[in-house]
């Protein structure tokens, strides 16, 4: 028994670096952020006790709220969608038997690791610059050229497409559940004549839906959470706040308001939002996503 606590001790002496910083980055700020939403906290001034008026400002009196959110769920809805369909394809492309099939693993994977930085955002917004890369290119084949960033109807867009282009994480799992699925399976859709489109939608897909559950989640949750991208290209949120999501709104009130309390509202607002997705989308799965086992998430 005295050996085994001592490996217990062993244990938790070894993920204590592990403990203290998830205690005091993660849990306190969780925590304090929850006090805060209930003050009027300006970052100099000691917080001051206002209960729940800063909830009732967000849904009666701010107006920029509605819009955000709006924005925040458009960008949502394309690149989710987008950076799904586009890790599945090219995951299916590298279970191909081929040469140096690993260098190229690691070359799609690399966008993923480059993706998220500074530096990557401005490079893509002087490609898709009115006078940029990307315009130069298409005025080869005489098209005329776009203004990506300078108009409601494609900004947006254009920074969706960031997000896609971060699409390693994805493609990882999805190579993984793909090189799960039993050959033998596909052996007998070929003896059945099955072409090779309806052995993915009738046996790859349904055999990787919980890797599909999985990214799903995750690709949603890093959507509503999106800053970096957005914020770098048109920091001011144009045009016409069309670009403006709801973590920029959250940067703004809290860093350029100093309006630390009501910033933490809007973050726990938007994490009933994410939570409520996530519930929704984990209850859908129960009609969506196999097991091998049998099982759902019902």
């Amino acid at each position: 028994m005295k050996v085994k606590k001592n490996y217990q001790y062993i244990g938790l002496l070894y993920i204590s670096p592990w403990i203290i910083g998830f205690a005091l980055l993660e849990l306190y700020p969780f925590i304090a952020s929850l006090y805060y939403s209930f003050t009027s906290f300006d970052l100099i001034n000691p917080p001051k006790f206002v209960g729940l008026k800063n909830y009732m400002t967000i849904f009666t009196q701010d107006e920029t709220f509605y819009k955000t959110l709006q924005v925040t769920l458009i960008y949502a809805l394309i690149a989710v969608p987008l950076k799904l369909a586009f890790a599945l394809f090219v995951a299916v492309v590298l279970t191909v038997k081929m040469r140096s099939v690993n260098f190229f693993r690691t070359v799609y994977y690399l966008p993923s690791i480059l993706g998220g930085s500074v530096a990557v955002a401005v490079l893509w917004r002087f490609l898709f610059m009115k006078e940029g890369i990307v315009n130069q290119f298409t005025s080869f084949f005489h098209i005329p050229p776009v203004n990506w960033l300078g108009e409601p109807s494609t900004a947006l867009f254009t920074i969706s497409m960031l997000n896609v282009w971060q699409f390693g994480s994805s493609m990882v799992l999805f190579l993984a559940g793909l090189k799960q699925v039993p050959g033998e399976l596909y052996e007998v859709g070929r003896v059945e004549g099955a072409s090779k489109l309806r052995m993915f939608f009738s046996v790859t897909l349904p055999l990787i839906t919980p890797i599909l559950l999985f990214n799903l989640v995750m690709q949603i949750v890093n959507a509503f959470q999106e800053f970096t991208g957005a914020f770098v290209i048109l920091p001011d949120g144009g045009p016409l706040h069309s670009t403006y999501l709801f973590g920029m709104k959250l940067y703004d009130e809290g860093f350029k308001f100093l309006k630390m309390g009501y910033a933490s509202a809007l973050s726990w607002v938007l994490f009933a939002i994410i939570l409520a997705l996530t519930a929704l989308v984990f209850r859908s799965s129960s009609y969506w996503a196999h097991y091998e086992d049998g099982g759902d998430q019902r």
